[in-house]
Parts: C-alpha cells; sequence; structure tokens
C-alpha cells in the first residue's frame, strides 16, 4: 500500500508544480534560480521526451493506460515478494506516467518547465548546451527507471551468489 502512497504523492508534486506554472508565468517565460545554470522555463510539450512523437496525443493515452496497467500488476506482485528497492521504483514510475497523462487527457499538451544549461570549457572549446525541458514526473519517472535497472543488478548479484 505504501508504495501507491508514494504514486501518488509524485501524482499531487506534479500536478500542484505544473498548476503553479500554468498560472503564474506565461509560455516562454523564464527564471533564474541558480543563475543560466537552473531556470523555470514555462514550456508546453505535445510529443514524449526531448519532444519525440509531437502531435500523438492518443498514442501516449493508449501506451500510458496500458503502462500503468502493467506497473500496478508487476508492483502487487513484487509487492508480495517483500522486495523494497523494486516497489519503490514502481512507485516512482506510475506516479510520474500519471501525471503527464492527465496533462495529455484534459489539455493535449504536457507542461515542462525545468530547464538545465551546461556551459563550459573543453579542451579550449566553449560548450554550450542546454537539457530539454522536463517536469516532476519526468523527474520520477527517470529516477524509477534507474531504480528499476539497479535493483535487477542487486537480483543478479544475489543470484550469482546462491548458484
Amino acid at each position: 500500500m505504501i508504495y501507491y502512497i508514494y504514486a501518488v504523492i509524485v501524482l499531487i508534486l506534479d500536478q500542484v508544480t505544473k498548476w503553479l506554472i500554468v498560472n503564474n508565468m506565461t509560455i516562454g517565460e523564464s527564471r533564474p534560480v541558480i543563475g543560466e545554470f537552473f531556470q523555470i522555463t514555462s514550456h508546453r510539450n505535445r510529443g514524449a521526451a526531448f519532444g519525440i512523437l509531437q502531435e500523438q496525443r492518443w498514442f501516449f493515452i493508449v501506451i500510458t493506460i496500458i503502462i500503468a496497467a502493467g506497473v500496478i500488476w508487476y508492483l502487487q506482485k513484487t509487492r508480495k515478494e517483500g522486495r523494497k528497492l523494486l516497489p519503490f521504483a514502481l512507485g516512482l514510475l506510475l506516479g510520474g506516467a500519471l501525471g503527464n497523462f492527465i496533462d495529455r487527457a484534459l489539455f493535449g499538451e504536457v507542461v515542462d518547465f525545468l530547464q538545465f544549461r551546461f556551459q563550459f570549457n573543453w579542451f579550449g572549446t566553449h560548450v554550450d548546451y542546454t537539457y530539454p525541458i522536463f517536469n516532476v514526473a519526468d523527474s520520477a519517472i527517470v529516477v524509477g527507471v534507474i531504480l528499476i535497472f539497479v535493483d535487477s543488478l542487486i537480483s543478479w548479484r544475489n543470484e550469482k551468489k546462491g548458484a
């Protein structure tokens, strides 16, 4: 049950932050948090990560329903096994997926606002890279996937020790 609470926390945090952006900033407006490195920038995305597959709203809605159902099923299965990291990761993944799902279903686009810009000199070459703008749901999805990978490595190592 606690893992569903994690999903709800992610969902609420995601929706509240998006609501704040929509109601307090115009699209394209930026506010520096840490100079040019980290800014809050109001942006809308009608696609997936990095802006791919633009204008595929129904595709993402259907895929998210399938993924959410699969995550819930797998969460129930792993929860009974007594594992801790994997269900936590799945809770993050579920909350993030539902956060972006709500945006797509209600508005046809996802509200993004976290922007990072990396500027440095690398062996005499100036590097200036702005990472694609993202949101809390995206962050939870990425952390969830990383934790699933870590859990897989831990399980694999434990299986090798037992063999």
